[in-house]
């Protein structure tokens, strides 16, 4: 089958930083479901992988991808949620081979359904952002779903990113929370604007100066999604007194003593823990996964598909990874077919 890999990580202007590569198909076992890849999109672990996960010499091409959308080809024998056939999309494991292939092999119990209305490259820009924003809102800060009028305030610092994208809609239709959103470009700006943020603020200025504008002091939930080392020092300033901050990039040190004095608490999260370590509420994500496809075909929610790049091949992916470097895409890029 076709695939794109690499044999050691390179920077991205390599010519053997992505190559295409032939891999034998893989066959299904346990609960797995081997899925036949119609679409991927691109992340920034898919670029930070690339940098830092060094095969081994002699070692199979690594394989990239972690966001697909796609039709499952066959099953492993204890699969019961899922039959050959079925439209799925999910965002895979980190700690397997990843989807830039035409077969992909993943645990049923964190595939959900694709959404009936939406086109698989469509489909394919949501998995992995959609779980990473619903987990920090509903499991790590453990946000109530409902429409309570002291709900508080969440500030997304990245609104226009692939998870700031989604956790704006995610928190706009299914809390009373406050939403505001961060984007320093008039472009971002307006794309935060229209996935329905209220109140987008600058943040390449003073957050405290942008939060006073709107009429906020503090806020109550803090998600952070890009530059943690250079917003993290901020955020002591700006948060509420018992309030939660939400970090999902660890390149960069941050000190909780910083929050201590408000008794503010600080969330990781990671998508990948639950399929990483098989935890026994792993199939969580296939049921949040089917969620937001039932939110997609009710209209509530739209993809944050922004841009399409073409087949899936080394070529366009060297492109996609470019622009993740770059950090100026907004939205999330996708590759459909090969």
């Amino acid at each position: 089958m076709k695939a794109v890999g690499y044999y050691q990580s390179l920077p991205i202007d390599n010519p053997e930083s992505l190559i295409d590569i032939e891999l034998p198909k893989p066959v299904p076992a346990g609960r797995d479901l081997l899925v036949e890849i119609k679409a991927v999109s691109i992340n920034p672990v898919d670029a930070k992988q690339r940098k830092r996960a060094q095969p081994q010499p002699g070692a199979p091409a690594a394989v990239l991808g972690y966001d697909a959308a796609g039709v499952v080809a066959a099953t492993g024998p204890d699969c019961t949620l899922f039959k050959t056939g079925d439209a799925v999309f999910y965002a895979g494991s980190i700690g397997r081979p990843g989807t830039n292939s035409e077969f992909h092999l993943v645990d049923e119990r964190i595939v959900g359904r694709k959404p009936k209305s939406l086109s698989f490259s469509q489909a394919a820009a949501l998995p992995l952002t959609s779980i990473t924003a619903w987990e920090m809102l509903f499991d790590r800060f453990a946000i109530r779903p409902g429409k309570p009028a002291d709900a508080g305030a969440l500030l997304i610092i990245g609104g226009a990113g692939g998870v700031g994208s989604i956790a704006i809609q995610l928190a706009r239709r299914l809390t009373g929370l406050t939403v505001v959103a961060t984007a320093s470009r008039p472009e971002t700006r307006q794309w935060a604007l229209d996935l329905g943020a209220p109140h987008v603020i600058d943040h390449g200025k003073p957050l405290q100066d942008g939060l006073k504008a709107i009429g906020l002091a503090a806020v109550e939930y803090i998600f952070c999604t890009r530059a943690t080392g250079q917003h993290y020092p901020k955020l002591a300033d700006i948060v509420a007194p018992q309030g939660k901050i939400g970090l999902i990039e660890g390149e960069d040190p941050v000190d909780a003593r910083a929050v201590m004095r408000k008794s503010a608490s600080l969330h990781w999260e990671l998508m990948f823990t639950r399929p990483l370590f098989g935890t026994a509420d792993m199939i969580a994500q296939h049921k949040l996964l089917d969620e937001v496809s039932g939110l997609v075909d009710a209209g509530l929610i739209r993809t944050t598909l922004a841009d399409e790049l073409g087949t899936i091949n080394a070529a366009n992916l060297k492109r996609a990874h470019a622009l993740i470097e770059s950090q100026t895409a907004r939205g999330k890029m996708v590759l459909e077919g090969f």
